[in-house]
């Protein structure tokens, strides 16, 4: 099997990002219809309008077939945001999420960011593990009722 790699954002992938994470999170956490037109606005408003010199999108994939995707965006002048974090369950346990994770976080460095945030929830599990490995702290955690669900919601940051 050829090793998976990974490759800037183009805008093509964007029907295919907003499907994936409709569809996953549909299925793995019961996530009603508005989740998938978040996604698609947050991805529009990162092909209208991002600097690609501080701001960049990464695809995984193998050959042809697309496996997960993560983003940097502005927050402010000195912290990036970690938005569309996502690995498609063929992906999972190949090391490809840590792949992501790192080269994001090197991005956000090196165009000189000071510190980057991300919002989730309590119950991806495996990608609030990944983030603690990589020195991301906690910093806020409060119940809400989201995309049809009752959720955990977690804001977390990294000193880059």
């Amino acid at each position: 099997m050829a090793k998976a790699t990974l490759r800037r954002f183009e805008p093509a992938d964007c029907q295919w990002l907003v499907a994936r994470h409709q569809d996953l999170y549909a299925r793995d956490e019961g996530f009603d219809d508005s989740f998938g037109p978040l996604v698609a606005e947050i991805l529009q408003n990162f092909c209208e309008a991002h600097d690609p010199q501080c701001e960049r999108g990464w695809i995984a994939h193998r050959g042809a077939e697309r496996l997960g995707s993560v983003f940097c965006v502005r927050q402010s002048e000195t912290t990036a945001k970690l938005r569309l974090f996502l690995l498609t369950p063929e992906a999972r346990g190949q090391g490809l999420g840590k792949e992501l994770l790192h080269q994001c976080m090197w991005f956000a460095r090196s165009a000189g960011y000071r510190d980057m945030q991300l919002w989730t929830h309590e119950s991806h599990q495996a990608a609030c593990a990944l983030y603690a490995a990589f020195g991301w702290q906690l910093i806020d955690s409060k119940p809400v009722h989201s995309f049809g669900q009752d959720l955990i919601e977690q804001s977390w940051e990294v000193v880059l």
